[in-house]
């Protein structure tokens, strides 16, 4: 009898990029399960020269056993090849294996470990500071008045599986949990301390059956075809990359699903009065933006970004949150975030002068003003848009 195993994991080469893709589990209880796979990646390796990459990012399991065949093999290359360097692609969402193959590197410095998500994600330092979660929590408040009527007419409706990919504190996953009544809700985020005051506020609510998910929404540890209805909000426009997170959110969402963007086009913000001082910041909001690589211009292009996923029956309508939508102090405080974000941190680490950051804040506080005055509007427009994974 043999003592082989059905692998659960799966290799992949792409010639043109010279990747290597590694995913699933590997746990061998014998070396010898893995000769197939060590043959395919001597052979493919063979005809290349210069850097291979070894992409392990949807590879969740690991035993000691495999680390030895897969460490040991990479290593015999670099030695046996001096033409040949290999870069080991890693994922924070898979906490040890930055660490398990960066020791590799004490055994021939021609092999380097790279985590994939350290630059994708350009902005997430200023969106995951702690400091801003209730100022987050006071824009989902604002939006939800709008959200709940519009999100019917783009599909959502109680019973569907969702997925709520970037779901930051968590709570609008809470919302729809209540609203909807899913039957099945995956929350997913980047960032674990996010993650850990959405579980909170769900445990503070008395609110069960979302499952908290940490995960890299570029590249996520999901099934295909899985959810009826996916959410990603206010999410593209902080990636350089978006058609990755896109690409995934196709992946997951069953045909015939739906998946739901809400982005913004920041240099829209207004305000009456002192509208012409209130202009001119956000338009260098959006040009700040573009400097850490995010586009906060990025809502009216959700259309095209859908279509060229290839996502059909795209829907798209806009809606304007503004000082009226309940109490004109929840505006101002989201407005004073901002001041303190952008014009603060951001703008002090692109290295602006005191003259600019002056003119900077005092858009801001004119668009304060314009909350709180008895006569004055102030409105913040935000884009929806959805489309359907074709049968």
């Amino acid at each position: 009898m043999s003592r082989q195993s059905q692998p659960s994991f799966s290799f992949r080469f792409d010639e043109n990029n010279q990747e290597l893709s590694i995913s699933g589990s590997m746990r061998p209880q014998y070396a010898e399960e893995l000769d197939s796979c060590v043959k395919m990646v001597e052979t493919a390796v063979a005809g290349m020269r210069g850097t291979i990459y070894v992409n392990v990012k949807r590879l969740v399991r690991l035993n000691n056993l495999a680390f030895h065949v897969l460490g040991g093999l990479l290593v015999r290359l670099c030695d046996e090849r001096p033409d040949l360097r290999i870069t080991v692609v890693t994922s924070s969402v898979v906490g040890w294996s930055t660490r398990k193959f960066g020791a590799l590197r004490e055994r021939n410095a021609k092999i380097n470990v790279e985590k994939y998500d350290n630059d994708f994600y350009p902005g997430q330092s200023f969106v995951e500071n702690s400091d801003f979660i209730h100022v987050l929590r006071t824009q989902t408040k604002m939006t939800w008045r709008h959200e709940k009527s519009i999100l019917p007419r783009h599909g959502m409706r109680p019973g569907l599986n969702i997925a709520d990919i970037c779901c930051g504190i968590g709570d609008f996953a809470v919302l729809l949990q209540k609203e909807f009544q899913p039957a099945r809700l995956v929350a997913l985020d980047h960032s674990r301390s996010s993650l850990a005051y959405a579980r909170k506020v769900a445990s503070d609510f008395g609110i069960n059956g979302i499952e908290y998910i940490y995960g890299d929404a570029s590249d996520m540890l999901l099934e295909d075809n899985q959810f009826d209805f996916v959410t990603c909000r206010h999410s593209l426009q902080v990636f350089d990359r978006p058609e990755l997170i896109l690409k995934e959110l196709f992946r997951i969402c069953k045909p015939g699903g739906r998946v739901y963007v809400t982005n913004e086009k920041n240099s829209h913000c207004l305000g009456e009065p002192r509208g012409e001082t209130i202009q001119w910041t956000y338009n260098e909001v959006a040009k700040l933006w573009h400097h850490f690589k995010m586009d906060i211009e990025c809502g009216p292009k959700s259309r095209r970004l859908l279509m060229d996923t290839g996502f059909d029956d795209v829907q798209m309508e806009s809606f304007m949150v503004t000082n009226m939508d309940g109490d004109p102090q929840d505006f101002a405080d989201i407005i004073e975030s901002w001041k303190n974000l952008f014009a603060g941190d951001m703008a002090n680490q692109r290295g602006d002068s005191p003259e600019f950051i002056e003119r900077f804040k005092r858009g801001f506080d004119d668009h304060i003003f314009a909350a709180l005055h008895p006569k004055g509007y102030a409105g913040w427009p935000i884009w929806v848009a959805s489309g359907r994974k074709p049968l």
